[in-house]
């Protein structure tokens, strides 16, 4: 396989930034919705889903990249895109321990 040339982020198109987006967003939805049913937080809290939003959507729009770096099929990558924005930051902490195992280094403390 040989990667695609001069990928980067200003050449996909919005479509796929609008697919990436949804996913993240559906996935931070259900996030919050998880954390009033477990009893994490007492009551629908609008600040709290918004912040539930903007960590998935960071969160699905990194594993998107990083997806793409990796040349993971489009199913795959849509899958991996709902299922970290769905664990908000334990999807981010999950992130930063695949990249640091990558960065010669990285993982040390």
């Amino acid at each position: 396989m040989h990667r695609m040339d001069h990928k980067d982020p200003s050449t996909y198109p919005i479509i796929t930034y609008l697919w990436v987006i949804a996913l993240a967003v559906w996935g931070g939805v259900t996030n919050h919705i998880r954390k009033i049913k477990n009893g994490d937080i007492m009551r629908f809290s609008l600040s709290e889903l918004i912040g539930d939003i903007f960590i998935s959507g960071f969160i699905g729009v990194m594993t998107f990249y990083l997806c793409e770096y990796a040349q993971i099929s489009s199913l795959l990558t849509a899958f991996l895109v709902g299922m970290t924005s769905h664990m908000g930051t334990r999807g981010l902490t999950m992130l930063e321990r695949i990249v640091a195992k990558k960065i010669p280094g990285g993982d040390e403390k």
